[in-house]
């Protein structure tokens, strides 16, 4: 886990214990994603690239 990345919360969470989801960019190349929930726990890192697709493929009228 790296403590000096700037975690951002997604603003479809919620404070009732939903999904919640954080993404942190590391450089241009990297996106890191956690449990916001659970920020000591495990992340995933994926390439800027899936990140993209990712994002444009679960934004409404895609």
């Amino acid at each position: 886990m790296n403590d000096e990345l700037k975690w951002l919360k997604s603003t479809h969470s919620d404070g009732e214990g939903g999904a919640c989801v954080e993404v942190a960019l590391e450089t241009r190349t990297t996106t890191h994603i956690r449990d916001s929930k659970n920020p000591t726990g495990p992340e995933i890192t994926i390439t800027a690239p899936a990140w993209k697709a990712f994002v444009a493929a679960v934004q409404p009228g895609a």
